[in-house]
């Protein structure tokens, strides 16, 4: 018989105090952004004009994943719609996931969105059902009924499927669009090569101002887990436990999401084990753990042959035979044997190439275009981003399942 006493849940968590400083949505307060001063600053003098009700400059931001560029731009965002109220300035921002809004129309319909309010102008801005040009011209109307200035925020700005949005917000002023409201765009990127790609005109318009994310140390990884580390009970952290996970993640990446996950994880084991420390030596189980379930999260849903493709990419990695990646042709050989091990008729080379595309736009893997001369011509190399043992260890566990 089931024992109905009080003891199957845990009324209290002996090891996290608050456990949401801890998780990656989680926008912390001024106090607690750490290691970014010089970047806030100059971000905050480039849409300064803005309290005043005047054009703040276009930027885009670079670094790697996990570098602070969100953050600093919502955080900036922010106190600029604060301090603008002060001067008597209607100021607003909006913020966009490119990753999740590719396409320039649900891009435009989320920023219409964000700024309305139908109370105020009578403008309905539903979800689908209207053709880009309709979204944009209710989004001008929006705009210059309700603000006087506005901030664009488009994170992952790489993700979106063309330039035009770029286009129409960087010159919606000049080409006569908004009138009374002034707009600034935000553009965040974690390749560094991406202005390379961007039409010259939006490339003119949208690069006033260009700032780049360094990785960070592992001095300010420490203070950004110390800054959260009362997001832990009292004195349950091992003295030893966040200098190990700062060290750990600057040798590996300087991603601050990273090091943070790292934390979290390592409080949880010392859950699951009943222990009322988390000591250092969690710190390496959790790096494993936090590597695992966030490329289990990467491939959720994907095709078995997406799979097998990436397979066979991480059994060529492991194999060390080279460092700066493999050939499509090299790929493809190994992912037909791994068909014919599953008893799988194997894909074209043609859509095996589409979907590494695939995997180097979820950066998964990092795709690189080289010459051969005359005699072999242009060829692609692939490199895997990701752990090639975590990435065995998830396909394998994936497909025994």
């Amino acid at each position: 018989m089931l024992d109905t006493g009080d003891d199957l849940f845990t009324r209290e968590d002996p090891i996290f105090a608050n456990k949401e400083l801890l998780e990656i949505s989680h926008l912390p307060g001024e106090g607690r952004i750490v290691g970014r001063d010089d970047e806030i600053s100059q971000l905050a003098n480039a849409v300064n004009p803005a309290i005043f009700g005047q054009s703040p400059s276009n930027v885009l931001i670079y670094g790697k994943t996990g570098t602070g560029k969100s953050l600093c731009a919502k955080y900036v965002s922010n106190r600029l719609v604060e301090t603008a109220a002060g001067e008597g300035v209607d100021a607003a921002f909006a913020y966009v996931d490119c990753a999740q809004d590719t396409t320039e129309t649900q891009a435009v319909q989320t920023i219409a969105e964000a700024v309305n309010d139908p109370d105020d102008t009578d403008i309905r801005v539903p979800d689908k059902g209207l053709s880009t040009s309709t979204y944009y011209k209710r989004l001008w109307r929006i705009l210059d009924v309700r603000f006087d200035v506005v901030l664009i925020l488009l994170d992952e700005i790489d993700k979106l499927d063309d330039d035009d949005i770029l286009m129409q917000l960087s010159r919606a002023g000049e080409a006569g669009k908004i009138d009374r409201c002034k707009l600034g765009v935000i553009g965040i990127s974690n390749k560094i090569q991406y202005k390379d790609r961007m039409d010259e005109r939006v490339k003119s318009s949208l690069c006033e101002r260009e700032f780049v994310f360094p990785p960070y140390d592992a001095n300010q990884l420490r203070d950004i887990m110390e800054a959260r580390g009362d997001a832990f009970r009292e004195d349950v952290l091992d003295p030893s436990t966040i200098p190990r996970a700062a060290a750990l993640a600057a040798r590996e990446h300087g991603d601050a999401r990273k090091a943070i996950d790292i934390l979290r994880y390592a409080g949880e084991i010392a859950q699951s084990k009943g222990v009322p420390t988390v000591k250092e030596e969690f710190v390496t189980q959790a790096r494993e753990r936090a590597e695992t379930d966030r490329f289990r999260e990467l491939i959720r849903g994907s095709t078995p042959h997406s799979r097998y493709v990436l397979q066979a990419l991480a059994l060529l990695s492991l194999s060390k035979q080279r460092q700066d990646g493999f050939r499509t042709s090299r790929v493809y050989e190994i992912y037909e044997n791994i068909c014919r091990q599953e008893g799988s008729d194997s894909l074209s080379l043609r859509r095996v190439r589409d979907l590494l595309k695939e995997h180097a736009f979820l950066d998964i893997i990092e795709q690189s275009k080289h010459s051969g001369g005359s005699a072999e011509g242009s060829y692609t190399k692939h490199r895997l981003l990701e752990d090639p043992e975590v990435v065995k260890e998830v396909l394998t566990e994936d497909i025994d399942g």
